[in-house]
Protein backbone atom coordinates (compact mmCIF):
# COMPACT_ATOMS: atom_id res chain seq x y z
CA UNK A 1 0.00 0.00 0.00
CA UNK A 2 2.94 2.63 0.32
CA UNK A 3 4.25 1.32 -2.81
CA UNK A 4 1.28 2.04 -4.24
CA UNK A 5 0.70 5.66 -3.04
CA UNK A 6 4.08 6.63 -3.61
CA UNK A 7 3.24 5.98 -7.01
CA UNK A 8 -0.18 7.73 -7.11
CA UNK A 9 1.29 10.61 -5.46
CA UNK A 10 4.18 10.81 -8.27
CA UNK A 11 2.05 10.90 -10.70
CA UNK A 12 0.03 13.42 -8.85
CA UNK A 13 2.96 15.66 -8.42
CA UNK A 14 4.21 15.51 -11.72
CA UNK A 15 1.33 16.09 -13.85
CA UNK A 16 -0.46 18.08 -12.12
CA UNK A 17 1.08 19.86 -8.46
CA UNK A 18 4.62 20.44 -9.63
CA UNK A 19 3.35 20.97 -13.64
CA UNK A 20 0.99 23.85 -12.59
CA UNK A 21 3.80 26.37 -12.67
CA UNK A 22 4.48 25.63 -16.25
CA UNK A 23 1.33 25.53 -17.87
CA UNK A 24 1.00 29.23 -15.62
CA UNK A 25 3.55 30.37 -17.71
CA UNK A 26 2.59 29.38 -20.76
CA UNK A 27 -1.28 29.53 -20.99
CA UNK A 28 -0.29 33.06 -19.92
CA UNK A 29 1.76 33.62 -23.17
CA UNK A 30 -1.24 31.60 -25.63
CA UNK A 31 -3.69 33.04 -24.06
CA UNK A 32 -3.45 36.23 -22.65
CA UNK A 33 -5.08 35.56 -19.20
CA UNK A 34 -3.57 37.43 -15.86
CA UNK A 35 -1.71 36.26 -13.53
CA UNK A 36 -4.80 36.14 -11.41
CA UNK A 37 -7.01 34.89 -13.53
CA UNK A 38 -4.93 31.71 -13.31
CA UNK A 39 -4.11 31.76 -9.70
CA UNK A 40 -8.13 31.57 -9.64
CA UNK A 41 -7.77 27.94 -11.04
CA UNK A 42 -5.78 26.64 -8.24
CA UNK A 43 -8.00 28.61 -5.72
CA UNK A 44 -11.00 26.57 -7.59
CA UNK A 45 -8.90 23.47 -6.82
CA UNK A 46 -8.35 24.05 -3.22
CA UNK A 47 -12.30 25.48 -2.12
CA UNK A 48 -13.25 22.35 -3.94
CA UNK A 49 -11.30 20.48 -1.47
CA UNK A 50 -12.00 22.75 1.44
CA UNK A 51 -16.17 21.84 0.48
CA UNK A 52 -15.58 18.07 -0.03
CA UNK A 53 -13.54 17.58 2.72
CA UNK A 54 -16.05 17.26 5.64
CA UNK A 55 -18.21 15.01 3.30
CA UNK A 56 -15.00 12.81 1.85
CA UNK A 57 -14.12 12.25 5.49
CA UNK A 58 -17.39 11.04 6.47
CA UNK A 59 -17.25 8.47 3.10
CA UNK A 60 -13.66 7.36 3.90
CA UNK A 61 -14.62 6.84 8.11
CA UNK A 62 -18.09 4.86 6.77
CA UNK A 63 -16.94 2.98 3.90
CA UNK A 64 -12.99 3.21 3.54
CA UNK A 65 -10.53 5.22 0.95
CA UNK A 66 -10.17 2.11 -1.71
CA UNK A 67 -13.08 2.72 -3.73
CA UNK A 68 -13.19 6.69 -3.17
CA UNK A 69 -9.85 6.44 -4.46
CA UNK A 70 -9.98 4.16 -7.65
CA UNK A 71 -13.14 6.70 -8.87
CA UNK A 72 -11.16 9.34 -8.62
CA UNK A 73 -8.22 7.93 -10.58
CA UNK A 74 -11.30 8.25 -13.76
CA UNK A 75 -12.15 11.60 -12.59
CA UNK A 76 -8.74 12.80 -12.61
CA UNK A 77 -7.38 11.25 -15.90
CA UNK A 78 -10.76 12.61 -17.50
CA UNK A 79 -9.99 16.58 -16.52
CA UNK A 80 -7.00 16.33 -18.22
CA UNK A 81 -8.22 15.25 -21.25
CA UNK A 82 -10.66 18.02 -20.95
CA UNK A 83 -8.20 20.37 -20.20
CA UNK A 84 -6.88 19.81 -23.71
CA UNK A 85 -10.01 20.85 -25.54
CA UNK A 86 -10.43 24.37 -23.94
CA UNK A 87 -10.82 27.25 -25.83
CA UNK A 88 -11.91 30.27 -23.07
CA UNK A 89 -11.00 31.04 -19.28
CA UNK A 90 -14.80 29.25 -18.37
CA UNK A 91 -13.81 26.13 -19.92
CA UNK A 92 -10.35 26.37 -18.85
CA UNK A 93 -12.08 26.96 -15.03
CA UNK A 94 -14.60 23.99 -15.55
CA UNK A 95 -11.96 21.68 -17.15
CA UNK A 96 -9.66 22.74 -13.81
CA UNK A 97 -12.49 21.84 -11.73
CA UNK A 98 -13.02 18.34 -13.02
CA UNK A 99 -9.38 17.78 -12.73
CA UNK A 100 -9.04 19.11 -8.86
CA UNK A 101 -12.09 17.18 -8.32
CA UNK A 102 -10.04 13.55 -9.28
CA UNK A 103 -6.93 15.05 -7.78
CA UNK A 104 -9.09 15.23 -3.95
CA UNK A 105 -10.65 11.90 -4.73
CA UNK A 106 -7.33 9.96 -5.96
CA UNK A 107 -4.14 12.30 -3.50
CA UNK A 108 -2.96 12.92 -0.76
CA UNK A 109 -6.15 12.77 1.87
CA UNK A 110 -7.44 9.64 1.10
CA UNK A 111 -4.09 7.77 0.34
CA UNK A 112 -2.78 8.98 3.94
CA UNK A 113 -5.94 8.09 5.65
CA UNK A 114 -6.16 4.80 4.20
CA UNK A 115 -2.02 4.31 5.62
CA UNK A 116 -2.64 5.52 9.45
CA UNK A 117 -5.17 2.90 9.54
CA UNK A 118 -1.83 0.78 8.65
CA UNK A 119 0.63 2.26 11.21
CA UNK A 120 0.63 3.46 14.50
CA UNK A 121 4.53 3.30 15.46
CA UNK A 122 5.97 3.81 12.18
CA UNK A 123 3.22 5.53 11.22
CA UNK A 124 5.36 9.06 10.68
CA UNK A 125 7.91 6.15 7.83
CA UNK A 126 5.43 5.50 6.31
CA UNK A 127 3.50 8.78 5.61
CA UNK A 128 7.64 10.23 4.39
CA UNK A 129 7.39 7.31 2.44
CA UNK A 130 4.57 8.05 0.51
CA UNK A 131 6.03 11.74 -0.11
CA UNK A 132 8.30 9.93 -1.74
CA UNK A 133 6.72 9.91 -4.49
CA UNK A 134 5.84 13.51 -4.74
CA UNK A 135 9.07 14.57 -4.12
CA UNK A 136 9.82 12.50 -7.40
CA UNK A 137 7.35 14.32 -9.06
CA UNK A 138 10.00 16.99 -8.98
CA UNK A 139 12.28 15.14 -10.36
CA UNK A 140 10.26 14.26 -13.68
CA UNK A 141 8.87 18.17 -13.58
CA UNK A 142 11.61 18.84 -16.77
CA UNK A 143 10.63 15.48 -18.91
CA UNK A 144 6.77 17.66 -18.63
CA UNK A 145 8.54 20.73 -19.02
CA UNK A 146 10.06 19.86 -22.41
CA UNK A 147 6.80 18.00 -23.82
CA UNK A 148 4.79 21.20 -23.08
CA UNK A 149 7.84 23.44 -25.08
CA UNK A 150 8.04 20.56 -27.88
CA UNK A 151 4.66 18.84 -28.49
CA UNK A 152 2.16 22.19 -26.60
CA UNK A 153 0.26 21.95 -23.83
CA UNK A 154 -2.75 20.41 -25.67
CA UNK A 155 -0.81 17.19 -26.50
CA UNK A 156 0.78 17.23 -23.09
CA UNK A 157 -2.66 17.73 -21.03
CA UNK A 158 -4.27 14.71 -23.20
CA UNK A 159 -1.55 12.51 -22.64
CA UNK A 160 -1.25 13.03 -19.44
CA UNK A 161 -5.04 12.01 -18.90
CA UNK A 162 -4.28 8.68 -20.25
CA UNK A 163 -1.23 7.65 -18.30
CA UNK A 164 -3.27 8.60 -14.92
CA UNK A 165 -5.93 6.36 -16.19
CA UNK A 166 -3.66 3.48 -17.77
CA UNK A 167 -1.42 3.23 -14.19
CA UNK A 168 -3.53 4.88 -12.11
CA UNK A 169 -5.97 2.46 -11.44
CA UNK A 170 -4.12 -0.69 -11.11
CA UNK A 171 -2.47 0.86 -8.34
CA UNK A 172 -5.40 2.08 -6.77
CA UNK A 173 -6.58 -1.81 -6.55
CA UNK A 174 -4.03 -2.52 -4.24
CA UNK A 175 -5.55 -0.35 -1.68
CA UNK A 176 -7.47 -1.83 1.44
CA UNK A 177 -9.61 -0.07 4.41
CA UNK A 178 -8.09 -1.27 8.14
CA UNK A 179 -6.13 -4.52 8.54
CA UNK A 180 -8.78 -5.64 10.88
CA UNK A 181 -10.97 -6.21 7.77
CA UNK A 182 -8.09 -9.04 6.54
CA UNK A 183 -7.47 -10.54 10.03
CA UNK A 184 -4.77 -8.60 10.80
CA UNK A 185 -3.28 -5.97 13.26
CA UNK A 186 -2.03 -2.33 13.27
CA UNK A 187 2.04 -2.45 12.05
CA UNK A 188 1.80 -5.99 11.26
CA UNK A 189 1.71 -7.07 15.50
CA UNK A 190 0.90 -10.82 15.58
CA UNK A 191 -2.70 -11.73 17.04
CA UNK A 192 -2.75 -12.23 20.98
CA UNK A 193 -2.10 -16.43 21.47
CA UNK A 194 -5.46 -18.22 22.76
CA UNK A 195 -3.40 -19.24 25.87
CA UNK A 196 -3.37 -15.51 26.45
CA UNK A 197 -7.14 -14.31 26.77
CA UNK A 198 -9.24 -18.26 26.63
CA UNK A 199 -10.70 -18.25 30.39
CA UNK A 200 -9.79 -15.01 31.33
CA UNK A 201 -13.48 -14.10 31.18
CA UNK A 202 -14.90 -10.68 31.16
CA UNK A 203 -12.03 -8.22 29.40
CA UNK A 204 -11.89 -4.99 31.39
CA UNK A 205 -12.81 -2.01 29.02
CA UNK A 206 -9.84 -0.38 27.54
CA UNK A 207 -8.28 2.49 29.63
CA UNK A 208 -8.77 5.00 26.37
CA UNK A 209 -9.87 5.47 23.73
CA UNK A 210 -9.94 7.78 20.00
CA UNK A 211 -11.08 10.99 20.22
CA UNK A 212 -14.33 11.56 18.19
CA UNK A 213 -14.58 14.48 15.41
CA UNK A 214 -17.16 16.48 17.83
CA UNK A 215 -14.10 15.87 20.99
CA UNK A 216 -11.42 16.99 18.50
CA UNK A 217 -12.87 20.46 17.58
CA UNK A 218 -13.02 21.17 20.83
CA UNK A 219 -9.23 21.45 21.44
CA UNK A 220 -6.71 24.19 20.86
CA UNK A 221 -4.68 21.46 19.28
CA UNK A 222 -7.46 21.32 16.63
CA UNK A 223 -7.36 24.81 15.64
CA UNK A 224 -3.42 25.77 16.45
CA UNK A 225 -2.48 22.45 13.84
CA UNK A 226 -4.79 23.50 11.36
CA UNK A 227 -3.73 27.17 11.79
CA UNK A 228 0.23 26.47 11.39
CA UNK A 229 -0.53 23.68 8.53
CA UNK A 230 -2.32 26.46 6.45
CA UNK A 231 0.23 29.09 6.69
CA UNK A 232 2.99 27.01 5.64
CA UNK A 233 0.57 26.14 2.52
CA UNK A 234 0.83 30.40 1.71
CA UNK A 235 4.54 29.41 0.69
CA UNK A 236 4.14 25.54 -1.36
CA UNK A 237 0.69 27.40 -2.75
CA UNK A 238 2.54 30.60 -4.40
CA UNK A 239 5.47 28.58 -4.97
CA UNK A 240 3.61 26.09 -7.11
CA UNK A 241 1.44 28.27 -8.89
CA UNK A 242 4.27 31.46 -9.22
CA UNK A 243 8.01 30.41 -9.09
CA UNK A 244 8.09 29.44 -12.54
CA UNK A 245 6.80 32.94 -13.91
CA UNK A 246 8.61 34.72 -11.53
CA UNK A 247 11.72 33.35 -13.05
CA UNK A 248 10.75 33.85 -16.25
CA UNK A 249 9.81 37.05 -16.15
CA UNK A 250 11.74 38.44 -13.17
CA UNK A 251 15.04 36.65 -13.31
CA UNK A 252 15.01 36.39 -17.26
CA UNK A 253 15.22 32.45 -16.66
CA UNK A 254 14.23 30.29 -19.99
CA UNK A 255 11.52 27.78 -18.94
CA UNK A 256 13.50 25.13 -18.94
CA UNK A 257 16.29 26.34 -16.70
CA UNK A 258 13.56 27.41 -14.28
CA UNK A 259 12.40 23.49 -14.17
CA UNK A 260 15.59 23.00 -13.47
CA UNK A 261 15.56 25.06 -10.36
CA UNK A 262 12.49 23.30 -9.31
CA UNK A 263 14.47 20.00 -10.19
CA UNK A 264 16.59 20.87 -7.14
CA UNK A 265 13.99 21.80 -4.96
CA UNK A 266 13.00 18.34 -5.79
CA UNK A 267 15.97 16.90 -4.32
CA UNK A 268 16.02 19.21 -1.50
CA UNK A 269 12.66 18.19 -0.81
CA UNK A 270 13.92 14.41 -1.04
CA UNK A 271 16.29 15.32 1.16
CA UNK A 272 13.47 16.46 3.84
CA UNK A 273 11.39 13.11 3.33
CA UNK A 274 14.65 10.90 3.90
CA UNK A 275 15.35 12.77 7.33
CA UNK A 276 11.28 13.18 7.88
CA UNK A 277 11.87 8.90 7.88
CA UNK A 278 14.71 8.65 10.35
CA UNK A 279 13.33 11.73 12.76
CA UNK A 280 9.98 11.87 12.59
CA UNK A 281 8.98 8.64 15.05
CA UNK A 282 11.96 9.77 17.58
CA UNK A 283 11.73 13.73 17.98
CA UNK A 284 8.51 16.50 18.56
CA UNK A 285 6.93 16.78 15.84
CA UNK A 286 5.87 19.64 16.81
CA UNK A 287 9.15 21.45 16.94
CA UNK A 288 10.44 20.00 14.00
CA UNK A 289 7.13 21.79 11.94
CA UNK A 290 8.05 24.67 13.50
CA UNK A 291 11.47 25.31 12.48
CA UNK A 292 10.57 24.00 9.20
CA UNK A 293 8.70 26.96 8.91
CA UNK A 294 11.67 29.77 8.93
CA UNK A 295 12.66 27.75 6.21
CA UNK A 296 10.32 28.13 4.20
CA UNK A 297 10.09 31.81 5.04
CA UNK A 298 13.98 32.13 4.21
CA UNK A 299 13.90 30.29 1.22
CA UNK A 300 11.01 32.17 -0.42
CA UNK A 301 12.71 35.46 0.47
CA UNK A 302 15.96 34.52 -0.81
CA UNK A 303 13.91 33.70 -4.10
CA UNK A 304 11.97 36.74 -4.12
CA UNK A 305 15.15 38.79 -3.74
CA UNK A 306 17.66 36.87 -5.59
CA UNK A 307 20.85 38.94 -7.12
CA UNK A 308 22.32 35.73 -8.17
CA UNK A 309 21.86 32.41 -8.90
CA UNK A 310 23.28 31.63 -5.51
CA UNK A 311 20.44 32.73 -3.78
CA UNK A 312 17.85 31.02 -5.96
CA UNK A 313 19.86 27.86 -5.11
CA UNK A 314 19.54 28.70 -1.52
CA UNK A 315 15.51 29.27 -2.24
CA UNK A 316 15.31 25.39 -3.56
CA UNK A 317 17.39 23.64 -0.76
CA UNK A 318 15.97 25.66 1.96
CA UNK A 319 11.84 25.49 0.90
CA UNK A 320 12.45 21.78 -0.31
CA UNK A 321 14.20 20.65 2.83
CA UNK A 322 11.47 22.19 4.60
CA UNK A 323 8.40 20.86 2.94
CA UNK A 324 9.37 17.80 2.54
CA UNK A 325 10.56 17.19 6.15
CA UNK A 326 7.13 19.06 7.41
CA UNK A 327 4.41 17.73 4.75
CA UNK A 328 4.21 14.54 6.21
CA UNK A 329 4.25 15.55 9.49
CA UNK A 330 1.10 16.92 9.03
CA UNK A 331 -1.15 14.27 9.07
CA UNK A 332 1.23 12.26 11.51
CA UNK A 333 0.53 14.50 14.45
CA UNK A 334 -3.39 14.60 14.07
CA UNK A 335 -3.50 11.22 14.21
CA UNK A 336 -1.69 10.67 16.62
CA UNK A 337 -3.12 13.05 18.76
CA UNK A 338 -6.45 12.32 18.13
CA UNK A 339 -6.19 8.81 16.92
CA UNK A 340 -8.14 6.73 13.93
CA UNK A 341 -11.07 6.32 14.26
CA UNK A 342 -12.93 9.49 13.04
CA UNK A 343 -9.53 10.65 11.76
CA UNK A 344 -11.11 10.94 7.80
CA UNK A 345 -13.55 13.57 9.37
CA UNK A 346 -10.82 15.22 11.57
CA UNK A 347 -8.58 15.92 8.45
CA UNK A 348 -11.24 16.88 6.40
CA UNK A 349 -12.85 19.29 8.92
CA UNK A 350 -9.15 20.26 9.17
CA UNK A 351 -9.34 21.59 5.55
CA UNK A 352 -11.38 23.53 5.64
CA UNK A 353 -8.90 25.74 7.54
CA UNK A 354 -6.17 24.77 5.83
CA UNK A 355 -7.49 25.61 2.43
CA UNK A 356 -6.99 29.65 3.50
CA UNK A 357 -3.24 29.13 3.26
CA UNK A 358 -3.69 26.91 -0.30
CA UNK A 359 -5.80 29.61 -1.91
CA UNK A 360 -4.24 33.03 0.04
CA UNK A 361 -0.54 31.79 -1.45
CA UNK A 362 -1.13 31.65 -4.92
CA UNK A 363 -3.98 34.69 -4.76
CA UNK A 364 -2.12 36.96 -2.89
CA UNK A 365 1.45 36.77 -5.06
CA UNK A 366 -0.76 36.66 -8.17
CA UNK A 367 -3.43 40.37 -7.15
CA UNK A 368 -0.21 42.02 -5.98
CA UNK A 369 2.11 40.89 -8.81
CA UNK A 370 -0.78 42.28 -11.24
CA UNK A 371 -0.86 45.48 -9.04
CA UNK A 372 2.73 46.61 -8.67
CA UNK A 373 4.24 44.47 -11.91
CA UNK A 374 6.70 42.16 -10.12
CA UNK A 375 6.51 39.67 -7.43
CA UNK A 376 8.08 40.97 -4.61
CA UNK A 377 5.46 42.39 -2.19
CA UNK A 378 3.50 39.40 -2.63
CA UNK A 379 6.20 36.98 -2.05
CA UNK A 380 7.40 38.92 0.66
CA UNK A 381 4.02 39.07 2.61
CA UNK A 382 3.50 35.26 2.32
CA UNK A 383 6.87 34.91 3.54
CA UNK A 384 6.34 36.90 6.83
CA UNK A 385 3.14 34.80 6.97
CA UNK A 386 4.85 31.16 7.17
CA UNK A 387 7.43 32.61 9.87
CA UNK A 388 4.51 33.44 11.94
CA UNK A 389 2.98 30.27 11.70
CA UNK A 390 5.56 28.61 13.30
CA UNK A 391 3.81 30.05 16.48
CA UNK A 392 1.00 27.93 16.05
CA UNK A 393 3.14 24.75 16.43
CA UNK A 394 4.71 25.70 19.41
CA UNK A 395 1.25 26.24 21.03
CA UNK A 396 -0.12 22.93 19.75
CA UNK A 397 0.27 20.81 22.61
CA UNK A 398 -1.30 17.27 22.72
CA UNK A 399 -4.57 17.19 24.30
CA UNK A 400 -5.91 15.06 27.06
CA UNK A 401 -9.12 12.89 26.06
CA UNK A 402 -12.17 14.17 27.71
CA UNK A 403 -13.53 11.77 30.65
Amino acid sequence: MVGAGCAMQFLQSCLLLQAFGAYVAILRDDMGWTKTQLAGAAALHQVEAAVLGPILGWVIDRFGAQGVIRFGVFVFGIGFMLLSQIDSLFSFYGAFIVVALGASLAGFFPINVALIHWFERKRARALSSVQFGFALGGIAMPVVAWSLATFGWRPTAFASGVVIIVLGFPLSLVMRRRPEDFGERVDGEPAPAPAETAGAGPQPAPLDRDFTAREALRTPAFWLLALGHGFALFVVSAVNVHAITHMKEGLQYSLEAASLVILLQTLSQLGGVVAGWFVGDRYDKRMLSAACMFLHMAGLLSLTYALNHAMVVAYAITHGFAWGLRGPFMQAIRADYFGRSAIGMILGLSFMIVVLGQIGGGMISGILADATGNYRMGFTVVALLAGLGSVFFLLAKKPALPA
